[in-house]
Order: structure tokens, then sequence, then C-alpha cells
């Protein structure tokens, strides 16, 4: 009789039905798995998986490996599609580990270690120590991402895309690696296609940008335009290395037109990620204190989860010290647009090489932020159908071992059938201490909002009707697509009242 092993678990539709294998080995003993033509439930070309040994008790998505994958797969493989093709990437195979009993097999699940899902004790969501500079041959996209800011405000960024080389993406080595360069040529992307403002757009991101691009963007799982695990997430360093993580001894790896506004909105927004580490961990104790029936380590780590979330508030009215908004609606705002949802770009933007039709995709989000996610999955916040919609959209641009911690969480236990069951005061009134933080941290992003946005946008109104040479973002022509909308294509203000009250509507009441 084997001990703890796996079990595979194919859901990769008709091809696979009935034939999902039942594997066992000793825990920590690495084996081999070969899955050839599986064909996708949805139609399209096969899916090729080629040989992987997987150490016994991790979990990794199967996916196409239609593009040869050049990186180590210890945890989880690319989502790939084939060239040109736009079908859906295939629902994950999971490992999952059983334990053999004498009348049967019970399941159970593996520890929720934030290992895992690549993410850090110290760091949480935020990529430890980023790297700063790409190998050698990559020199040109480094070249250009350096200047950016002076290259889009003097309007010669496009020309200098043009004359960019064709590089190869097999250089690249790692996740650091891979990280950097989705952040270099998502910057580069972004001001190529807004140099000229919203009234200046191109249909068409040239092939010696739309390739790498993309195919850096499946290495990691990611969507190919800028997003918030590229702009917070990958995007700092320390001035003195040995220095401390304030935003004192803080700068940006890449930036784009904004001078110190823009530096102050990125690491703002870092220090508010780094503040939401031990509620991350907060969460790893609770759903163990859960499965444990823990009541005293379950009551300690709702405390914990409350005061992180309070502290991710507190970072954040450090915004107001660090960005002007006017700085931020009339040069900034317009460089975390996406075109998808966005007046601006209706048809979409062609990748030149790539596809033979235009894709849309959101820009930058708050909502692409793991954290919030992960919480609201935990507390068992509800959102109404149009706002959850918006937020599980939002998912498909986070890195995907992060989507996959929410789901992780989200498959556990039910915290807030469990606090009603106990019928453990101390229990509801940590947890309700919880809700009650979010609530206030989604009210405090309402606040800035107004500050940065809605205040901006009246202002830039009442201004188109004054006669005036205005050239572009960069010399403070504010975009006129987005006044209603978040970068990301919600209706903001709705969006946003909607999720802070049906956080609210969380709270155990006696």
């Amino acid at each position: 009789m084997w001990g703890p092993g796996l079990v595979l678990v194919a859901a990769l539709g008709k091809q696979a039905a009935g034939r999902a294998p039942q594997v066992s080995a000793e825990p920590g003993t690495p084996w081999p798995l070969t899955l050839l033509d599986l064909h996708h439930p949805r139609g399209g070309d096969p899916l090729h998986l080629q040989q992987l040994w997987v150490p016994v008790g991790t979990e990794i998505s199967v996916c196409s490996t239609t593009t040869p994958y050049r990186q180590p797969l210890p945890v989880f493989a690319r989502t790939l599609r084939p060239l040109g093709s736009r079908v859906l990437a295939p629902p994950r195979t999971r490992y999952r580990p059983v334990m053999e009993a004498g009348d049967g097999t019970e399941e159970t699940r593996l520890p929720l270690a934030l290992s895992r899902f690549q993410l850090s004790e110290e760091y949480g969501f935020l990529l430890p120590n980023p790297l700063t500079e790409l190998p050698a041959p990559y020199g040109p996209w480094m070249e250009i991402a350096h200047d950016l800011p002076q290259l889009i405000t003097s309007r010669q960024l496009r020309s200098r895309v043009h004359q960019m080389p064709q590089l190869s993406t097999r250089h690249l080595r790692g996740r650091e690696e891979l990280h950097l360069a989705h952040l270099v040529l998502s910057f580069i992307t972004m001001g190529y296609l807004w140099q000229e403002g919203e009234e200046g757009t191109v249909k068409v991101l040239p092939r010696n940008l739309a390739v790498p691009f993309w195919e850096v963007s499946q290495a990691l799982g990611l969507p190919p335009i800028l997003s918030h695990a590229d702009f917070v997430l990958a995007n700092w360093r320390r001035k003195d290395p040995n220095g401390p993580l304030e935003i004192e001894n803080l700068d940006t790896i890449i930036s784009l037109p904004g001078g110190e506004s823009l530096r102050g909105f990125i690491l703002v927004t870092l220090l508010a990620e780094k503040a939401a580490v031990p509620g991350i961990k907060a969460i790893v104790q609770a759903i163990h204190a859960l499965l444990q029936l823990e009541e005293e380590t379950l009551y300690k780590a709702l405390q914990k989860l409350a005061e992180a979330i309070g502290d991710m508030t507190k970072a954040l009215k450090r915004m107001q010290d660090y960005v002007d908004p006017a700085v931020f609606y009339t040069v900034i705002r317009i460089f975390l647009s996406g075109w998808k949802d966005n007046p601006a770009m209706p048809e979409g933007l062609l990748y030149e090489g790539v596809a033979a039709e235009p894709m849309a995709y959101s820009g930058g989000s708050a909502a692409q932020s793991t954290v919030l996610h992960a919480f609201d999955e935990l507390l068992g916040i509800r959102h109404s159908e149009e706002s959850a919609a918006f937020l599980h959209r939002m998912r498909d641009y986070m890195p995907p071992p992060h989507r996959a911690f929410v789901e992780e969480i989200r498959r556990a236990p039910s915290l807030k059938q469990h606090v009603l069951s106990s019928g453990d005061e101390r229990l509801r009134v940590a947890f309700n201490q919880c809700v009650s933080a979010l609530a206030d941290l989604r009210s405090y992003h309402i606040t800035i909002v107004t500050r940065y946005i809605s205040i901006p946008a009246a202002k830039a109104k009442a201004e188109r009707a004054e006669p005036g040479d205005r050239a572009g973002p960069c010399v403070g022509k504010p975009p006129a697509a987005l006044e209603s909308k978040g970068t990301g294509g919600s209706h903001i203000f709705s969006f946003l009242k909607s999720v802070r009250d049906t956080t609210r509507e969380g709270v155990i009441r006696v």
C-alpha cells in the first residue's frame, strides 16, 4: 500500500474524460508525466504537454506548449495560445494530495504555504528585490526604457521604436528576467500608444515590439499590457541596498512622464501592498486554524488581519503628500489606459506578427491587486453581479500563482459560516472588525478617486470650453474618453460605491 501520493485530476474535455490516471509516489520524490494531444474542450489546436518532472506535493497548470517553454516549471506552467489564436486557456489540471485509509481513500489538502504561490513572507505579492537591468542582448530595450519620459515629451518615442531591432526572447532566463522584460516592454508600449494623446492613437503595435511582448507575456501568464503586476509589484528598487523599505529610500525602475508625482503614486501604492503582508500571512493562519478548529489561533489571526487592512489605509493616506492631483489627471492617467471599453480605441489594438485581428485589454486598475481579492474570499464578501464580473475579469491580469492563491482561499472552509455556527462573540467581533476595516479602505479609495479624478475631471471639462493651443498629454491635455471611467474600464464611482456597500453588508449581525 502506498503512503501519501498524488492523484492527477484531468479536466480537459472529451479527449481526456475518463482517462485521468492515478499515480502514487513517496513525498518529495520527482516523477515524470507525459500527456500528448489533449484537445481543448472549446475546440482549436491540440495541446501538447512535454515531459515534466514534478515534485510530489506541488500544484501545476497543465497548458499548451505549442511554443517551446524554456523556463523550469517547479510550480506553475505558463498559459499558452498558438500565435494568431484567441482560444481561451484550458482549465487547469490539479494535483491533489491523497492519504489512503484502511477503508478507502480520504482526500486532504496541502498546507496553504505562501511559497507555493510565489509569495514572500517578507514582501507578500511584491516581487522580492526585482532586477534592474536585462542581459546585454536587450540593451536596445533598456536604453529606450530608461529614457522614456524625455522620449515621450519630445514625441520621439515612436520613431525610436521603429528603429529598434527585432530581438529574440530566447536569452531571457528565469522569472526575474521575464518580469523585468515585461515591465520594460509594457512601459514602452504605453508610451508608444499614448504619446500623442487620445486623439493620436495608433491601431497597430509594430512587430519588433509586439512579438517579444507577446512571448514574454505568454511565458509569465500575463496579458500584453501594463498591469498592476508591472507598474507596482515589479517596479521598485532600494536606493541604498541595505536601507529600509521606506519611500525616502525607494525609487522606480522604469518611469513615464509625471516626475515626482508618478514616483509617489507608484511607491505609495507599493507601500500599501507591503502593509498588507501581515494580513496575507494572517489569511494562511486563519485557514489553518479553521481546518484544525483552533479558535484562539483563529481569533489572533483575525486581529492581525484587521490591523493590516487598517495599515493599508494609513499607507494610502500618504498619497496626498506625494502626488499632485492635476499632474495625475492631466499627465499620468492616460498612460495607464487600456484598449478595452475605451472610446479612444474602440477597435482595440493589432499586435503585428501575433494575430490577424485586433485584441482588447483593460488598463491598469487597483482591482488587479490580488490583496483585496484574497480578503474578499476569506471574509465571504459577495459583490453584485456586475461588480463581481469586473473583479473576476481583473484576475486575468494577475500573475497565475497569485490568481491560484485567491482560488485556494475560495475553496477553503467558509470562515463566515464557522464564526456564525460557533456562537463565539469574540470571533464575531474580530470578524466584523476585519469587514469594517476593509469597508473603510474602500471608502478611502473613493476619497482618492474624488481627489485625483472627479474634481480634476470637472475642472478639465470647464477648461475645454476655453480656446487654447494644447498639444498632448505631456503638456497637460487631460483625456476626455475616461472622465467617468477607471483606467481598467469600469464606471468608476458606481463600481467603487457598490463594492464598498456590499463589503459593509458582510458583517455578522447579532
